[in-house]
Parts: C-alpha cells; sequence; structure tokens
C-alpha cells in the first residue's frame, strides 16, 4: 500500500439517494485522517498526505492497541464543554505545534471516529477492493477488540434513509455537519467515483467568477474569489450551468493560479455564481447556480 494515501472523496448532492444498496454515515465535523498502525508505532495522515501524527498523539497513542498492518480511514473530532463537536477545536490542534498539541489534548482530548477498514494484517491484507458491508463489518469487529476506554469509534452508521434523515436534521447543533451515503456494494477508491455521496449544511454565497478550467465553450470547473479573499476552484460543473455561463467568460490570453497551485485561465468582466457556503472552507466549492 502506497504512502501518502489517496483518499475516497464524497460527491456533494442535494438529497440522499433511495434504494437498498445505500448505507448512510453521520458526517462529522472534524480533520480528515488516515490512521496506520506499523510494527513500530503509529503514523496519522492527513487529507491532503501530511504526516499530522505530531500534533494528534493521543489518537497516535490510542492507536497502538490496533494489530500493526492495520490501516483505517476516518475523522479526527474533538468535543467542547456542553458535548458540541467542534471544528474550531479541531482546526487549533491541527496548526499547533508539538509541544501546543499536547497541552490542548489535556484540555480537550480528540477522539478518531473510524468509517473505513483499508487493511489488516496478513493475511487478509489491503481490504479497498472489498464490498463496502465487507469492511464495515472488519471495522466493527475490529474495534471491539479495543479498550473499552478507547477514543477511537465507528461512526454511526444505518441502512434506513428515514433514520439518516432524522440526524441530518436533529443533530446539526451538536456538530453533525451532514451524512455521507455509501453504495453497499462498492469498493474503496481514491478520488470521486460516485460510490460515496453527501449532503451537509449550507446555505449559499455570492463569489466572483475571475477564471475557468477547460474549454472556454465547455467550462469544467470555475475558479473563483470567496468572500474571504481566497480563489479557489469549483468542482466539476454540471452539464447546465457549464452551458449557462460558458457565453459570459472572456478569456485572457495569460495564465493564472489559485492559493493552492492550481492553474485557470483568468476572465475579464463581471459574472458572479452561487456557491454552497458549507463546501468553501476547505476551498472545495460547489457552484449552485449563476447569477
Amino acid at each position: 500500500m502506497d504512502w501518502p494515501l489517496s483518499v475516497a472523496l464524497a460527491q456533494p448532492v442535494p438529497e440522499l439517494p433511495t434504494g437498498t444498496d445505500w448505507s448512510y454515515e453521520m458526517k462529522l465535523d472534524g480533520h480528515r485522517m488516515i490512521m496506520r498502525r506499523t510494527d513500530d508505532g503509529v503514523r496519522l495522515q492527513a487529507r491532503s498526505g501530511r504526516d499530522v501524527t505530531a500534533a494528534w498523539g493521543d489518537l497516535a497513542l490510542a492507536g497502538h492497541h490496533l494489530p500493526a498492518g492495520t490501516v483505517l480511514d476516518g475523522e479526527a473530532v474533538i468535543s467542547t464543554e456542553d458535548g458540541r463537536i467542534s471544528f474550531e477545536a479541531a482546526q487549533a490542534r491541527a496548526a499547533s505545534s508539538p509541544t501546543r498539541a499536547r497541552r490542548l489534548a489535556t484540555q480537550h482530548p480528540a477522539h478518531y471516529i473510524a468509517f473505513d477498514t483499508l487493511q489488516l494484517p496478513s493475511p487478509t491484507g489491503d481490504m479497498r477492493a472489498r464490498p463496502y458491508t465487507e469492511r464495515r463489518a472488519t471495522l466493527l469487529n475490529l474495534l471491539a477488540e479495543l479498550p473499552t476506554n478507547t477514543p477511537i469509534q465507528a461512526v454511526s452508521a444505518t441502512t434506513n434513509r428515514d433514520t439518516a434523515l432524522t440526524w441530518y436534521n436533529t443533530l446539526h447543533d451538536q456538530g453533525v455537519e451532514g451524512i455521507v451515503a455509501k453504495r453497499t456494494t462498492s469498493p474503496y477508491r481514491a478520488d470521486r467515483t460516485g460510490a460515496w455521496l453527501k449532503i451537509r449544511h449550507a446555505d449559499t454565497i455570492e463569489a466572483a467568477v475571475v477564471g475557468f478550467t477547460g474549454a472556454t465553450r465547455q467550462p469544467r470547473a470555475l475558479a473563483v474569489r470567496l468572500p474571504d479573499g481566497r480563489v479557489a476552484l469549483s468542482q466539476r460543473l454540471t452539464t447546465v450551468l457549464a452551458a449557462s455561463v460558458a457565453p459570459r467568460l472572456v478569456p485572457q490570453p495569460e495564465r493564472a493560479y489559485t492559493q493552492a497551485g492550481d492553474a485557470y485561465t483568468p476572465v475579464s468582466g463581471e459574472v458572479v455564481v452561487e456557491v454552497m457556503a458549507g463546501t468553501t472552507r476547505h476551498a472545495v466549492v460547489t457552484v449552485v447556480r449563476l447569477h
């Protein structure tokens, strides 16, 4: 298994899918994290591929109870005194020096909410080609062997869509930011494949279009300037959105780059779109409509 690991991502959708081949998981407001138990320790990886073990030493310590050769995917979360999951607390921890991170861990210990098993010790090995239902069952069995006070827990999941919608509608204030639907027969694949879908709590905000990727007549994504000044690329446009915005794009000859280093073709003029506010925090922007 290559390291760092490329993670599976959920595709934003306006509503949860229906059918008998979906499982629905709570999406918690924390930091995505791969936990890898090696022969001599535990390594933690952020979604970006960066090693974040030093910032989450309490979770690394807990991971020593896993058998060597185990790799899990999940979310690092921190709860405040009132029991609410706080993204701000997780963000502060992730940005801390090792010394400060240890101090924060004493004040607000983290939990690792695991939602997938990517690898088990030999002879089983790589689990990513196995269906979701098998990986989920393996995860539950694995975590059942850990000490009772472990901060490593399995994410709540259900195959009942109505139950998932109840979670979505009633638990937002507790730090449940949405629901992820996973096709029960699907393997674990990196990036967005359509096997994982998510709905999340989000309002729309306006963003100025400063460029695009792809062809002028059929733009693939838009570069937008967010209210905080960042320029970020949107997710791939739908066919309808691409057709609507294309006539209003006036490309310029030079190239430009977002803060993340993504190249795009800049445009002149004023084009404004509405984007889902909840998708902008990590500069992953979903365009909803042309303003």
